[in-house]
């Protein structure tokens, strides 16, 4: 039987029913015009006068912590922190300004801390946002254990014009879909990975790899300064993400068809995954597979789009086109 996100305790479809309840609740706190666009994107978006909306958002690195301490390496996973905020809210069009991190941890360990922080730095350094303040929670009794574990998280807020703001409703048939390249598995899909990867020492070497912990331990690409240069001077009409649900995650752009027939060879750690007992369709549901972020614009931009991302160090080409089939392809394949 092939592995599964939700075999492995992560059922998709019942969170994002979950998800739709908590945006049914949440949605009755907006009682005034303010709110520019609520549940549902990468952002809540407010507005905060003269045209100026306030972007938000919160996320952390999950089951990459345990990776972490297992490796008992804690100055990358700030990076992914970071990352995980300022990819998100850039896709809705807005500057990062300000980030706020949250650790709990199971009991105080100033050198893992001072660690942690080290990499909540270098990830703010390069996604151009100051870190103006954080939550650091000694919570033994919820972790448990005698060994030290943790939880890291961060919330980030941006700003952008409200005739700037980006949802994706301009998508049209006929854009084309450039993914810029992720640096490996980023802070999505753990729980899988983890569980069919177990076998494997963490030092053990692979051929074309390296040490598989060296691998899942790379930090999350960001993406913030190319993007923010690419929204200054091309005609985009959306940006996705590439995260938790994979490229499922493009269908928040708009209900419109995503046919992905041009993507790259997967990176070597995914296909270690997937020779390990993850069906084909599930990896491209579950895990990046090599594209970390997708912008989708009007074809005569894709060239300027691709070097932009060269400029800045990130590989990108296009990956596919939209297509009014609903839904997302990979190939031929729908996948969601």
């Amino acid at each position: 039987m092939a592995a599964t996100y939700s075999e492995a305790g992560v059922d998709m479809n019942g969170i994002i029913k979950s998800q739709d309840r908590i945006g049914e609740i949440i949605s009755g706190t907006h009682k005034d015009s303010s709110v520019a666009h609520g549940f549902g994107h990468y952002a809540g978006v407010v507005e905060v006068g003269d045209g100026t909306l306030l972007a938000m958002h919160t996320d952390g690195v999950g089951t990459k912590v345990m990776v972490a301490n297992a490796l008992k390496r804690y100055d990358t996973i700030g990076i992914d922190c970071v990352a995980m905020n300022v990819n998100d809210i850039v896709c809705v069009g807005a500057t990062p300004v300000s980030f706020v991190d949250y650790i709990a941890a199971s009991r105080n360990d100033e050198c893992i801390f001072t660690e942690i922080a080290r990499g909540l730095a270098a990830g703010a350094r390069e996604g151009m946002v100051p870190i103006v303040g954080g939550e650091t929670a000694i919570m033994p009794d919820l972790f448990g254990g005698d060994g030290f574990s943790f939880d890291l998280a961060g919330t980030i807020a941006g700003t952008i014009q409200r005739d700037s703001l980006l949802l994706g409703e301009k998508t049209d048939t006929g854009d084309a879909i450039i993914g810029a390249y992720s640096s490996g598995i980023h802070s999505n899909g753990y729980t899988l990975a983890r569980r069919v990867l177990q076998k494997y020492p963490l030092d053990e070497k692979v051929r074309g790899l390296g040490r598989i912990g060296d691998a899942l331990l790379t930090p999350t690409e960001i993406y913030a300064r190319p993007v923010l240069e690419i929204l200054d001077g091309c005609d985009v009409h959306g940006l996705a993400h590439i995260t938790g649900g994979a490229f499922t995650k493009l269908l928040r752009l708009k209900k419109t068809g995503f046919c992905l027939d041009m993507l790259p060879e997967p990176p070597p750690i995914f296909q270690l995954i997937q020779d390990n007992g993850v069906a084909k369709d599930e990896m491209y549901r579950t895990f990046n597979m090599g594209i970390g972020f997708c912008v989708v614009s009007p074809e005569e931009y894709e060239n300027e789009i691709m070097m932009i991302f060269k400029k800045h160090g990130v590989m990108a080409e296009r990956i596919g086109s939209i297509i009014r089939q609903e839904g997302v392809f990979v190939g031929s394949k729908k996948i969601a």
